[in-house]
């Protein structure tokens, strides 16, 4: 069962999904910090200096100041202002990855769009060639 588990293991397709995996997570921490710290405080400042990451429903009835202090005294809430949050991250993921795929498959179309050259005549072809080529000049010659 060890070899069966190292054999998994070594095989590529492993590899390249936990290098995936590891560049996934190294990326979502960028996006986070582009959504934290770039886009979500201009968007504040145009709805007025609304931080969504502090948008809740205090589900208890009672009224409490940020998120934070809800939390703290242990209060049941809705926080529909970090869903938001998570969606603007989602979003900008999902716009990210279909840029990045987007190149990818550009790449890819000019790649197979470059003229190949034409594969060779089979020998027989070439054979035959010679064949008619020297007869011609055989009769050229004769002339």
């Amino acid at each position: 069962m060890l070899k069966e588990f190292q054999e998994f293991i070594a095989r590529g397709n492993v590899m390249d999904m936990a290098v995936g995996i590891i560049i996934g997570a190294a990326f979502t921490t960028i996006v986070k910090s582009l959504v934290d710290d770039v886009i979500m405080p201009p968007i504040g400042l145009i709805t007025g200096g609304v931080d969504f990451s502090n948008l809740f429903l205090s589900l208890s009835g009672q009224q409490f100041d940020s998120l934070a202090a809800a939390q703290e005294a242990g209060a049941a809430t809705l926080n529909y202002g970090v869903f938001i949050n998570a969606i603007i991250n989602f979003l900008i993921v999902a716009f990210a990855i279909f840029i990045l795929i987007k190149q990818v498959n550009r790449f890819k179309r000019q790649e197979e769009e470059k003229p190949s050259e034409p594969p060779a005549p089979p020998k027989q072809e070439v054979l035959l060639e010679e064949i008619r080529d020297l007869l011609k000049s055989q009769g050229a010659a004769a002339r």
